[in-house]
């Protein structure tokens, strides 16, 4: 993530303090390697067209830092991006929360119009500041007093970043850029990053929330600053500028109908950026994930074409009594079209070659690759995606009771994946989200397991049976209140290099030089409709329970998605929301 950089303060307070994980600078395990040679990728700077240039900065001196309040109540710490780049101008500072290693970044812009001090010059200097807030009245613990500045943009021009100071002056004009309306785009914010209180964002008091743009579809051109915004409802406060609609909740749920600062916008559409061919097999060789199947794991993971090959049938409505087999490629499967029950796979009728391909075959397994331009293609997500032939029956945790939910979650084809997020300006691991079942979560590179002696490759967890990927191992129940669904991750030698066989199957940037695979195309059901009655099932289970936890279990168990409960098979990976989106 660079030599991020710190300033020791001489308060007494920092002096008498334990260190916290942000005192840590977090680094790769391996160094990044030097990229095969392309367009622009890992170049160090990108152009977002309209006469802006920006980089990313990762280096920061510390301005002002408190030590109560926010993520586990240890604060949070505000910097300034430095050094600088020559001709690169600041426009906007960092804040993470302290319980976690130092990791960040944010965007400086260069100004490449002919005559920047004309009107349309892509960066102008602020014509006033505004006072958001300032802890100078804050009894907390905290180093030296912060104070959190709003620029005030000329005609024609949005403020994406805030200053902080700790000093009550206003800071010097020149400090910051705005940047031509024209090249922003609308911004939410996301992840809260402070507020003085403790455990969660208080929506009538002082917040600090991470942005991130509104609109994050594959291709889109909004870009991330790497800023924050500050947002000030408390009435009570002396400082009180408020410069924004007051949160509606707390938390990430907290983004406001209005927001003062706005993100970038790639305008020309600018995809020089991206990796070619050579560039994505370096960085599936630098990142690709370890995949962990839990010691007792029956269903494992096998490529499409064994799946084919070893007897999967695809049916057609109306004509059940003759399924046909499916050719290796898939090339017989219908293309296109929409999920409407027409078709769908099945596994073999030979109750033998039934459980052989049901468990899959971990040694023929091969990962499936979607690479594609996320953030206005400053960044690069590879979409890890691995198929297992059977989703194994779930388990359930009732207080005290472990259960077999018998039929509840068994379905034919599986599909699941991990997605790598990489930046463009140097072609550094920023984040990995895993997949959960019908969600999943983003991970900081800071936040992840890598594989020992492996670099940097990426640790992920199987969950027994439901193929869940998690970042750690252990138990994670997905209900409420000691009741829930168990997802079950732990390491074993059943391990699959996600890196070793691999095909990318869709990069659509890059036009002609990726041919999709037929199966790709295929839309419609990867597993039949289950038939079995859920409300058997569940009055089987109670049986085993005590009755005060009978109507608990039962609202649990009904409250989950197909997906889980194992009704249905699933649909391929291009009948995902985040094919062509974000992640969840």
């Amino acid at each position: 993530m660079g030599n991020c950089l710190t300033v020791s303060s001489s308060s007494d307070v920092s002096k008498k303090r334990k260190a916290l994980p942000i005192e840590s600078l977090f680094k790769l395990p391996a160094p990044v390697p030097i990229w095969p040679p392309g367009e622009g990728f890992a170049g160090g700077a990108i152009d977002l067209g309209g006469g802006l240039e920006v980089c990313q900065i990762s280096s920061f001196i510390k301005v002002w830092a408190t030590f109560e309040g926010g993520p586990d109540n240890h604060g949070a710490t505000f910097f300034e991006p430095s050094p600088v780049p020559e001709e690169f101008c600041m426009l906007g500072c960092y804040s993470q929360p302290n319980n976690k290693p130092l990791s960040g970044w944010v965007l400086a812009g260069k100004d490449n119009t002919n005559d920047p001090l004309s009107q349309g010059g892509a960066l102008k200097k602020p014509i006033d500041y505004t006072l958001v807030w300032s802890s100078k009245s804050l009894k907390i613990k905290q180093d030296k007093v912060g104070y959190f500045w709003l620029p005030t943009p000329p005609d024609g021009y949005k403020a994406v970043g805030h200053v902080i100071t700790n000093l009550p002056e206003k800071p010097s004009l020149d400090k910051i850029r705005c940047v031509r309306s024209d090249l922003t785009d609308s911004c939410e914010a996301d992840t809260w990053i402070w507020g003085p209180d403790d455990k969660e964002a208080n929506p009538n008091g002082f917040n600090v929330y991470s942005l991130q743009p509104n609109d994050r579809e594959a291709g889109a051109l909004a870009v991330s600053v790497g800023t924050f915004v500050a947002q000030n409802n408390d009435n009570n406060n002396n400082n009180n500028n408020n410069v924004g609609a007051a949160a509606a909740a707390a938390a990430a749920a907290a983004a406001s109908s209005f927001l003062p600062l706005a993100c970038l916008k790639n305008i020309s559409s600018n995809l020089s950026s991206m990796p070619n061919l050579a560039q994505v097999d370096a960085l599936v060789q630098s990142y690709s994930p370890w995949v962990y199947l839990h010691p007792d794991e029956q269903y494992l993971p096998s490529s499409v074409s064994w799946f084919f090959q070893n007897g999967a049938l695809l049916y057609r409505q109306g004509e059940e009594s003759k399924p046909v087999n499916i050719d290796p490629t898939g090339s017989n499967l219908p293309q296109g079209g929409s999920n409407d029950g027409a078709y769908w796979l099945d596994l073999p009728l030979d109750a033998k070659a039934k459980e052989t391909v049901k468990k899959g075959d971990l040694q023929d397994s091969m990962t499936y690759m979607h690479i594609k331009p996320i953030l206005g293609a400053t960044f690069t997500d590879i979409a890890v995606w691995i198929f297992y032939p059977f989703n194994g029956p779930a388990k359930a945790k009732v207080e005290f009771i472990n259960i077999s939910l018998g039929k509840i979650g068994q379905h034919v084809g599986d599909w699941e994946h991990v997605t790598l997020r990489v930046s463009n300006f140097n072609g550094e691991l920023m984040n990995v989200f895993f997949s959960e079942h019908s969600s999943g979560t983003w991970v900081k590179a800071s936040e992840l397991e890598f594989q020992n002696g492996g670099g940097n490759h990426v640790v992920c967890y199987a969950s027994l049976h439901g193929h869940a990927f998690y970042p750690k191992p252990g138990l994670v129940l997905q209900g409420s209140g000691g009741i829930g669904i168990r997802n079950d991750t732990a390491k074993s030698k059943m391990v699959l290099d996600t890196g070793a066989r691999y095909l990318v199957v869709a990069a659509e940037y890059l036009g002609s030089a990726v041919v999709e695979p037929p199966w790709l195309n295929y839309y419609r059901k990867w597993g039949p409709k289950i038939g079995y009655d859920l409300a058997t099932e569940i009055k089987e289970i109670e049986k085993l329970l005590p009755g005060k936890l009978k109507s608990a279990f039962e609202k649990l168990v009904k409250s989950l998605p197909n997906e889980v409960l194992g009704e249905e098979g699933p649909t391929g990976p291009k009948m995902k929301k985040n094919w062509n989106g974000d992640e969840v």
